[in-house]
């Protein structure tokens, strides 16, 4: 009995190291975007602004169009991912339930993407998108981003369609439905939590992805949050240290509030996925 005391006070605070890992640089954020210049500047760093001002976000305000840029940011990011999930819900849907080599290859395909680095495909992708003429264009960018997520999450839809019970789906052929009427119905009620969740990941990709959208968004007026952040460092490498912050807060909280407002619906997804993946 002691020592499993002593195991499970251990894991709790193994967990609780983890979340304290995981929070800190949250909360540091949270402090330098809310400290004046001078508290900014001083040689020891408090934990919490003794004088905390907004004049941090006035000045990100006034020096980046942050707004038009959160803007493209969300278009990309909404339109990736939306298109993401519909191409990887059949997809995937194939591959859980007719097992040949042919989905045995689209799984060593899915698992070869992820090992891919962006340096090695920036070049031939750059050429293909100057020849559609969609470089410095967000439809460029929302293509490659499904491109890029789309491996990702049908793997992770695979995972949900294999949870769903075979014998539902052959109750409702019974009844006369077609293999897309089934698919609508049937199995795609029951996969919404995986969906969502894959929903999620394809999101949070494109809304936080850099260095695509550096080389391919050229004009200030189509650049994402990502490259804007940027501009808060001067020439010789010096951050304008408090808009930046106030600025990537800003950017961070989307993700956050997103997350926060969908996460039990992630956690059964998670869960009903590792059933039979």
């Amino acid at each position: 009995m002691i020592k499993r005391r002593a195991g499970r006070t251990g894991q709790y605070l193994a967990l609780l190291g983890y979340l304290v890992f995981l929070g800190f640089p949250l909360l540091w954020l949270v402090s330098t975007a809310f400290k004046p210049p001078r508290e900014l500047a001083t040689l020891h760093p408090t934990w919490w602004p003794k004088n905390p001002t907004l004049d941090n976000f006035r000045q990100a305000f006034d020096e980046q169009p942050l707004l038009h840029a959160a803007l493209n940011s969300l278009l990309v990011a909404v339109s990736s991912a939306a298109i993401a999930v519909l191409l990887a819900t059949p997809m995937a849907y194939v591959m859980a339930r007719h097992r040949s080599w042919l989905s045995r290859a689209g799984t060593g395909w899915v698992v070869v993407s992820q090992a891919f680095p962006f340096v090695l495909v920036i070049i031939p992708l750059f050429l293909i998108l100057k020849r559609l003429h969609l470089i410095n264009a967000l439809p460029g960018l929302v293509m490659v981003y499904v491109v890029w997520t789309l491996p990702f999450a049908l793997w992770m839809l695979t995972g949900y369609v294999r949870a769903v019970p075979r014998e539902l789906e052959e109750a409702a052929a019974v009844d006369g439905a077609g293999r897309f009427r089934i698919l609508v119905s049937v199995t795609a009620p029951l996969l919404a939590p995986g969906i969502v969740a894959t929903g999620l990941f394809a999101f949070i990709t494109a809304w936080n992805e850099f260095f695509f959208a550096l080389v391919l968004l050229k004009t200030p007026e189509k650049q994402t949050m990502p490259i804007i952040l940027t501009h808060f460092i001067g020439a010789e490498g010096v951050a304008d240290l408090g808009p930046l912050a106030a600025a990537a807060l800003l950017a961070t909280l989307p993700s956050l509030l997103l997350f926060a407002l969908i996460q039990r619906r992630i956690a059964g997804g998670m869960l009903a996925g590792a059933v039979k993946g």
